[in-house]
């Protein structure tokens, strides 16, 4: 079996090893969600450590899906320059790089909108300011636009391709879990119905890719919330979700969150990923909390995940993929 330092090939990617820099946002955009020479330091010092794929910080596809201020947008042309410069310096240290759009939906404040927040129905989100306004179809599917236009934009700017960010409770995650998804229209109700909205972004996505550039897919596998989306019926979503084009899942954790503030044992979304991996034939991410080398590599060994993403470790240690090939014996 590979490990961790293998390469591994996805469509018409190749990584040179199975570490993966997760999107984290940052903060450091300009107040239109411009790249800045900060982004640049920030991410080209990671590359520089060895990391295999970065995947660049959640990045908002239209105003209304805005996070917060500091996050990076995509959703004008006269940003592409500026990701362009980014995606540039990354690709110079040898490391492949891709990037997350997103639309944080009902997770949204005025503060950073300037607008009532959107979702697929009149429920209180659990991070939420406000009770959101319930999305029309016609709203919806201007977002799938707005989605759309962000992935043209990002491969003109030469990204090696894009991840949609379907978990820690944002837009996509909103309509396919039941906690927040009380439609009684095609887009809610049995988990078709709440899957419909994911996948129509899915298809207007992929009309924007290149035939060889792999989708990625943030996917909050389980809710792990009392009347959210359960890891069952999470693996049956994945199963579909893969057979409409999803290329790599990257699973984390969806209405509940990103875990960070509720889990420290290492690898505490892998058994979500190792989940998923039994039911899709692509390749999936594992993440959590994941600090050691000698796990990681045992993990992908053993089958249970194809990569591992190491988020907060790399923020204090950007030199960790070095420092772990020479713990395992492994030269570069």
């Amino acid at each position: 079996m590979p490990g961790l330092f293998d390469p591994i090939k996805i469509k018409g990617l190749t990584l040179k090893n199975r570490i993966v820099m997760p999107p984290m946002a940052t903060g450091m955009a300009t107040e239109d969600g411009g790249v800045t020479d900060r982004h640049i330091n920030h991410y080209v010092a990671r590359a520089k450590g060895g990391v295999g794929l970065i995947i660049i910080e959640h990045t908002f596809v239209s105003k209304d899906g805005k996070a917060s201020k500091g996050q990076l947008g995509l959703d004008d042309d006269k940003l592409i320059h500026g990701l362009k410069h980014l995606v540039e310096a990354i690709h110079a240290e040898g490391t492949k790089v891709i990037i997350q759009l997103n639309h944080v939906g009902g997770a949204a404040s005025r503060l950073s909108t300037g607008t009532q927040p959107v979702g697929p129905s009149e429920v209180m989100h659990p991070k939420g300011s406000e009770v959101p306004h319930a999305l029309t179809v016609l709203e919806m599917k201007i977002i799938a636009q707005s989605f759309s236009e962000a992935a043209r934009r990002a491969v003109a700017a030469e990204v090696d391709s894009v991840e949609l960010h379907g978990a820690h409770g944002f837009l996509l995650c909103q309509f396919l879990s039941p906690y927040t998804n009380h439609r009684t229209d095609e887009y809610g109700g049995d988990l078709a119905g709440r899957l419909r909205f994911p996948m129509e972004v899915i298809r207007e996505v992929k009309t924007k890719l290149g035939k060889n550039m792999p989708l990625f897919y943030r996917f909050g596998a389980d809710d792990m919330r009392e009347g959210g989306l359960t890891l069952e019926e999470g693996k049956l979503a994945a199963h579909q979700l893969e057979q409409i084009g999803i290329d790599v899942f990257d699973v984390s954790g969806g209405i509940g969150g990103d875990g960070q503030r509720t889990h420290t044992e290492q690898g505490y979304y892998v058994p979500l990923a190792e989940g998923v991996k039994g039911v899709v034939k692509v390749p999936v991410i594992g993440v959590g909390h994941i600090t050691e080398p000698e796990y990681a590599d045992r993990i992908i060994r053993e089958g249970k995940v194809d990569m591992v993403a190491v988020g907060r470790l790399l923020l204090s240690n950007p030199d960790f993929p070095k420092q772990a090939a020479e713990k395992l014996g492994i030269k570069l």
